[in-house]
């Protein structure tokens, strides 16, 4: 009897003591914990002092409710007007219902991470590109309203939504900065066009107040040919024949002769004497 005490006495105060100190769990300040008894969820332990039978009970989670933020990776969403853009975004959540979010839902954070992806490219395809780059923050609350939806079910509430990035792909910047040059080169043609409309009717309108008009028309015929030649000249590579200027002469006589260039008619020269 004193070997039976002397063996299984000890033997007892430490299964007793390593139940009781397996029995209890002490849960952090905003914690909760999920208990299994039988592989079956039987209770939630919160923040605090907690005991559980340690023979049958398991504790399969313990996790925080605190607010978490989970980043996107950059990714690729195509606009209205099917303009490829990347989009950055940062989501800011938090665990409501401790049992929902890990029964519900195998991977809580993946399952976010796609759900808010997925939303996000369906929020910029309704847009065009002109319109993402000022409409964030009605992104955001689309997003936000849309998420509460779903993660209701999940036991995971969504608190913000901020989009960070929303920037053209390279393709496209270089495709926007090509269109923006064409139209600077466009309006430059337009004003250097116009520019020369004007220059040419100040021109005609000089000339025609002049009674040597012949003479003044010849000078600047012959200063353009002058000016064309010497822009030929100073190519490397071009092969330049002059022309006379006896040849150029005749031919401007002719083209004046032809051309009837009168001064301004008075007030008084309409009628015309039979």
């Amino acid at each position: 009897m004193d070997y039976f005490f002397a063996v299984v006495a000890p033997l007892a105060v430490v299964i007793i003591g390593g139940c009781t100190v397996r029995s209890v769990k002490i849960i952090s300040e905003e914690n909760e914990a999920l208990v299994e008894r039988l592989g079956k969820f039987h209770r939630k332990l919160e923040s605090g002092l907690n005991f559980i039978n340690p023979i049958l009970d398991t504790v399969v989670l313990e996790d925080t409710l605190s607010e978490r933020v989970l980043e996107l990776k950059p990714s690729q969403a195509i606009t209205k007007d099917n303009v490829s853009l990347i989009i950055d975004a940062v989501l800011y959540w938090r665990v409501i219902e401790l049992e929902l979010a890990y029964y519900k839902v195998q991977d809580i954070e993946e399952a976010l991470r796609k759900l808010v992806l997925t939303t996000l490219r369906s929020e910029i395809g309704e847009m065009d590109l002109q319109k993402t780059f000022y409409s964030r923050k009605d992104i955001n609350k689309a997003m936000l309203r849309e998420l509460d939806d779903v993660t209701d079910r999940w036991g995971v509430k969504v608190t913000r939504v901020e989009v960070q990035e929303i920037t053209p792909t390279p393709k496209v910047i270089e495709a926007m900065e090509l269109k923006r040059a064409a139209e600077f080169k466009k309006q430059a043609d337009i004003l250097e066009a116009e520019g020369t409309v004007r220059a040419m009717e100040l021109l005609s309108t000089a000339i025609k107040s002049q009674s040597n008009s012949k003479d003044i028309l010849q000078f600047l015929v012959a200063q353009r040919y002058v000016e064309a030649n010497q822009k030929l000249s100073e190519s490397p590579n071009a092969k330049i024949v002059f022309m006379g200027s006896e040849p150029l002469g005749s031919s401007m006589g002719e083209l004046l002769n032809n051309s009837t260039i009168s001064p301004p008619e008075s007030n008084g020269s309409n009628s015309k004497s039979k």
